[in-house]
């Protein structure tokens, strides 16, 4: 299985087809308005506590500039340190290859069983199908992704991979389901909170103390020290770290930072960002293998799988900033209307947007860049300052490019556009095109309105009302009003800033004031 194949959920429909079925289920909308409405406040108050807010953004952002610039440097400086301090590191092209190393690495130590900390590296790349195919399985330990798991689901959100299901819904899946993974929930399991998850924590503390093998993202990495670095809230990631004979972390090779230090500035960002929180619960950092303490063996894979492709493109790169925060997912509006499997992939969201396509290839996920408003929420949010709304603009470019280029006869889009340019290219065209319209659409217009469009323009005006055009253009009325003045709206403006330049180097030269 490619590494495009797995970041793709296959059969997944489009974007339009998937947010359709979305936007029709009552509970979901309702589930995802809640939750990301009280993520999406705490953060604000949060990062309204540093007054230093926006310069930590800029810090961040400048340290992924400079790290995307110079990656090969820092991950061969990764390598060296993380061997030095008794680890081993591999490299993984794709997918597949990557697969087969963590495979490989679980069958050399007998076991045939690991326990997992939430990775969206290993949803990428599909590691458990992968895992359960060579005999080996894989438990989630991460709460929410347990309720994925049991519920044979899939993620839809990065932060809270289960945001889209109730608590009256966990409780059904952890009734019906912890038992064939494990411990059965208790029988009188109420949906309380507390309740859920300490049936959860029972169900999961004999797999912890058991389990001889662990598999881990990571969500940074310092190119100096070796030290990768887990966030998380619940603590079962540090069990997962610490209790485990061997540790096999998988970690997209866009995660690593220059030094130890830059994890001053993102920690301060990540927590705030994502759960609303000054900082994590637990912050888990290792470096290599220490005798007598942690895991004994530690091998660190380095994932590709299309990054590098992405870094060619200049534009595109600076969605390899990411650090997985799900800040843009919190306040776009598309997203809370249509949750996270609408996107068809594990990256959903604005992020989802932008990243996916360039992993996968814009011809494979072509809808995906047209899954936004373009409001622009996901950059003031972004803690590393993407510029999301940029990205997605010239991915929508890249889409229609190679749909064009697929086709023998050009689309009606395309023949619109056309039209339009010559339209638009001299005053008189545009004038004869405005009256023109005007009066054809008083033609067929019901009440003022005009009714579904024909062709391509049915999917906008089906939804909308379409006004009527005006009957008089801006350019009409003023010449109409306007009769002993000859220049169109703006000019005079324009021909007044002129003249207040040209008085000001009058003056200036006057004045005989040489300074610049």
């Amino acid at each position: 299985m490619s590494g495009a194949d797995n970041v793709i959920w296959l059969g997944a429909p489009s974007f339009p087809d998937a947010a359709r079925t979305a936007l029709a289920d009552t509970r979901l909308r309702t589930n995802l308005r809640r939750a990301t409405g009280t993520i999406r406040d705490k953060r604000l108050a949060m990062a309204a506590e540093l007054d230093d807010w926006e310069d930590l953004r800029e810090t961040a952002a400048a340290v992924k500039r400079r790290t995307l610039r110079h990656l090969d440097h820092f991950l061969l400086r990764l390598e060296e340190a993380v061997t030095a301090a008794g680890g081993t590191v591999h490299w993984a092209a794709d997918a597949a290859e990557a697969n087969r190393i963590v495979t490989s690495l679980v069958k050399a130590t007998g076991e045939s069983e690991v326990v997992k900390v939430k990775s969206m590296a290993t949803q990428e790349i599909g590691l458990n199908e992968a895992l359960a195919d060579a005999g080996i399985r894989a438990y989630e330990t991460d709460l929410a992704e347990l309720i994925v798991q049991l519920g044979r689901d899939r993620p839809s959100h990065i932060l809270v991979p289960a945001i889209h299901r109730g608590r009256s819904e966990v409780r059904e899946i952890f009734l019906r389901e912890m038992g064939a993974w494990g411990r059965p929930a208790p029988e009188e399991l109420t949906d309380d909170p507390r309740d859920l998850a300490e049936a959860a924590r029972l169900h999961l503390r004999e797999k912890f103390l058991r389990a001889k093998v662990a598999v881990s993202g990571a969500n940074f990495a310092a190119a100096d020290t070796g030290t990768v670095v887990v966030v998380e809230s619940e603590g079962n990631g540090r069990m997962c770290l610490t209790l485990p004979e061997t540790l096999i972390t998988v970690m997209g090779i866009e995660k690593v930072l220059p030094s130890f230090a830059d994890l001053d500035v993102f920690l301060q960002l990540l927590p705030r960002s994502s759960t609303g929180e000054r900082m994590n619960p637990y912050t888990s950092l290792w470096t290599g293998v220490t005798e007598g303490d942690g895991p004994q063996d530690f091998h660190l894979v380095l994932l590709d799988n299309g990054r590098t492709a992405t870094l060619a493109d200049e534009v595109g790169r600076q969605a390899l900033s990411c650090i997985r925060c799900s800040a843009c997912l919190n306040v776009c509006p598309v997203y809370e209307r249509t949750g996270g499997h609408a996107y068809g992939s594990v990256y959903p969201g604005p992020i989802g947007a932008v990243l996916t396509p360039q992993l996968v290839g814009v011809e494979k996920a072509a809808s995906l860049p047209f899954a936004s408003t373009l409001c622009g929420a996901c950059y003031d949010a972004c803690p590393v300052k993407i510029n999301i709304p940029e990205v997605l603009v010239h991915l929508r470019a890249e889409a229609v490019e190679a749909k064009r280029a697929a086709r023998l006869l050009p689309t009606p889009e395309a023949l619109a556009m056309k039209a339009a340019g010559a339209v638009l290219a001299t005053p008189r065209r545009l004038a004869a095109a405005q009256r023109l319209a005007a009066f054809s659409a008083r033609l067929v217009s019901r009440d003022g309105l005009i009714g579904v469009l024909p062709g391509p323009f049915a999917r906008w005006s089906g939804t909308r009302d379409t006004p009527l055009p005006a009957r008089e253009s801006l350019r009409a009325w003023w010449r109409r009003t306007r009769a002993n003045n000859d220049t169109p709206p703006g000019s005079r403006r324009r021909e007044a800033a002129a003249g207040d330049v040209t008085a000001v180097g009058r003056r200036k030269e006057t004045s005989g004031d040489e300074r610049p």
